[in-house]
């Protein structure tokens, strides 16, 4: 049976934190990957502890939203790392994604569409005048242009994105339950996964409180 893939949200500075989210998510029903954000990402020794990580999937979720050669060069600079994921915000631009794409080599370039914390009210406040399916149907399309890797969007857009998009679909803002915290644009695992994401990245349902519990949780979940 092929297991059910999941990218672990590392949100903290403490390594003490990230070494027992590693050890408590080990199981052999999931495929785990390990998502390191800018908190942990610009932490006094989050890229030391990331330089020692051997056999783990690293998805950098650095959100690059720079000009062309920034973008490049922030790539650069970090490739001495095994990482193994990049998002790049598409809003970026094309010129940037490609820059981007160009330099990336084999780590896979994940254009991130509309945050999942957002919704057209927010959209509208920011100064977007389509709504949230309309600017993320315009930004795989851009994504798809630049030759992206993988997706970043809601688990709510992914059967629009998948008819123009064919590569890997990441999707955030997944919960167990109904409990939304700061996102606005959730589904339960089983939810995305029957709407076609490849991996679900899970945060806090999984990372507060007994780990090993919360990872059996899921499993459960997943098997129903």
């Amino acid at each position: 049976m092929k297991k059910s893939k999941i990218f672990v949200a590392c949100d903290t500075t403490k390594i003490s934190k990230i070494k027992k989210i590693i050890k408590d998510t080990r199981n052999n029903k999931l495929k785990i990957g390990y998502k390191m954000g800018l908190e942990f990402l610009n932490s006094k020794n989050g890229r030391t502890f990331l330089s020692k990580l051997r056999n783990k999937i690293i998805f950098a979720d650095l959100k690059l939203n720079d000009i062309p050669n920034t973008c490049a060069s922030t790539i650069k600079a970090i490739k001495d790392l095994r990482i193994n994921y990049l998002t790049i915000h598409i809003s970026a631009g094309f010129d940037a994604l490609r820059a981007a794409k160009k330099i990336s080599g084999k780590i896979k370039l994940i254009g991130v569409t509309v945050l999942t914390s957002l919704n057209n009210k927010a959209l509208r406040e920011i100064g977007f005048n389509k709504d949230v399916k309309k600017l993320v149907l315009h930004q795989v399309k851009l994504a798809n242009k630049a030759k992206l890797d993988a997706i970043v969007c809601s688990a709510q857009e992914i059967k629009l994105v998948k008819k123009f998009f064919k590569k890997e679909i990441i999707t955030p803002g997944i919960r167990f339950t109904s409990k939304k915290n700061d996102q606005k644009r959730v589904l339960t695992p089983n939810e995305a996964y029957s709407n076609g994401a490849d991996w679900l990245v899970i945060g806090r349902d999984l990372t507060r409180g007994n780990i090993k519990k919360n990872t059996q949780i899921l499993i459960d979940h997943l098997s129903k």
